[in-house]
């Protein structure tokens, strides 16, 4: 390909821009839907009495009108090229001056100039742009087909004013793009996480459920004194990983399926659910003293099930942290216009500082070891949300008190 057959093919149009692919789509973008750049243009005619202003992406060999003003009807638009020699804009760019005159005919330095004649210019302005590392990026250009004072002090300096904007915005706006992906990257990379944490959770099930078999077949046989030991620890240990698989799982379907859903009923049995929750505490809890205060006096509407996950996440996590040799109380009641149940242990309180993000996903307190995953308390909380409700945290007396508070009337909605 000869040089000139290449020069030929690297002309674009509006209509390459309009299609999406253009050499220079970004910077044509940016600059094409930029309200600031078309109150610039439309301020610079006023000012100038000018009829046509753009601004151009220049290079060492393109011409590109990125956006223009045109009431000459020169027919250039954002996306068309023009050959670079046939622009004033290469002298600009080689040799960091502006180029202005108000009538070719009587300019002493532009008089006769062909590219003047080839497209009827008679005034012209062109003022480079610099991004605010220094680099060039083009022009801020205005021309007219009639003489215009376009030399005036007080119209160049404010050419320059605006040019010197323009170039300022295109490293604002860049910015901005870049910002935009980096979120947007995040947002996939959150996104694909939260499914491999739903497939993981989804797919430990299948052996959790084999173990919870065996542990079953093994308990009906008769066990020696070894086994009697080693089975209840056993089973403590599949029982916590059935809470965190509850937990990744409802975490994930909150997050991919757009918040926690419930299935509230009018009756629900929440007395039944929390007894048998405080029961699995206790199987679970080697040594650990838990005890049970039920005040529910009239029938709860609420989703049971989930209810009852909430208070065995705040149940296992006020044992996990309470004070060996002391009571973790739990006690549920109507109080009000609520039920409220609340899990009480005595242990080293939770600092002032801490309490703001309990309830943020993936947080662990600092003492928490190994166990947990730190989803525990957050779903609680979304729990309660759903419910229209709430937790509260309390520390006095060398006791912490976390209480699931929802109101007695009222639907119910997604968090």
């Amino acid at each position: 390909m000869s040089d000139e057959t290449g020069k030929r093919a690297a002309i674009q149009d509006h209509a390459a821009y309009l299609a999406g692919w253009h050499d220079f789509q970004a910077d044509i973008e940016m600059l094409a839907g930029s309200e600031l750049v078309r109150t610039i243009l439309e301020t610079v005619m006023l000012a100038t009495d000018m009829r046509f202003a753009a601004v151009a992406r220049v290079t060492a060999e393109r011409w590109i009108a990125c956006r223009t003003v045109d009431e000459v009807n020169f027919g250039l638009a954002a996306g068309d090229e023009i050959e670079i020699e046939s622009t004033f804009c290469q002298s600009v760019r080689d040799t960091s001056e502006k180029v202005l005159f108000n009538d070719v005919a009587t300019d002493d330095v532009y008089r006769n100039h062909p590219i003047a004649a080839q497209f009827g210019i008679v005034s012209y302005a062109s003022i480079p742009i610099y991004r605010s590392d220094g680099s060039f990026f083009g022009t801020l250009c205005a021309i007219d087909t009639e003489p215009r004072d376009v030399k005036n002090p007080r119209a160049v300096a404010m050419l320059e004013m605006f040019a010197d904007v323009i170039g300022r915005g295109l490293e604002t706006e860049e910015r901005l793009e870049t910002q935009e992906r980096l979120v947007e990257q995040q947002r996939e990379m959150a996104r694909i996480q939260e499914e491999f944490v739903a497939v993981l959770g989804h797919d430990l099930r299948n052996p959790v459920a084999a173990l919870d078999a065996g542990l079953r077949q093994i308990e009906r046989d008769p066990m020696g004194e070894r086994a009697r030991r080693v089975v209840p620890l056993m089973r403590a240990s599949l029982q916590r990983m059935n809470d965190l698989i509850d937990n990744i799982m409802l975490h994930a379907r909150s997050r991919l399926g757009g918040g926690l859903r419930i299935t509230p009923s009018d009756d629900a049995p929440l007395a039944q659910a929390v007894t048998q929750v405080v029961e699995e505490i206790r199987a679970a809890s080697d040594g650990q003293a838990v005890t049970l205060d039920l005040q529910l006096a009239r029938p709860v509407s609420c989703d049971a099930a989930r209810v009852a996950q909430a208070v065995s996440n705040l149940l296992s996590n006020a044992v996990r942290h309470a004070t060996p040799g002391t009571t973790v109380g739990v006690r549920a009641a109507v109080e009000g216009g609520e039920a409220a149940i609340s899990v009480t242990n005595e242990g080293e309180p939770i600092p002032e500082e801490v309490r703001g993000n309990l309830f943020q996903p993936y947080r662990r307190g600092r003492h928490s070891g190994d166990e947990g995953l730190g989803l525990g308390l957050s779903i609680a909380a979304s729990i309660a949300a759903a419910h229209d409700g709430r937790i509260d945290v309390a520390c006095e007396g060398g006791r912490t008190t976390f209480t699931f508070r929802m109101p007695l009337v009222g639907a119910p909605v997604a968090a």
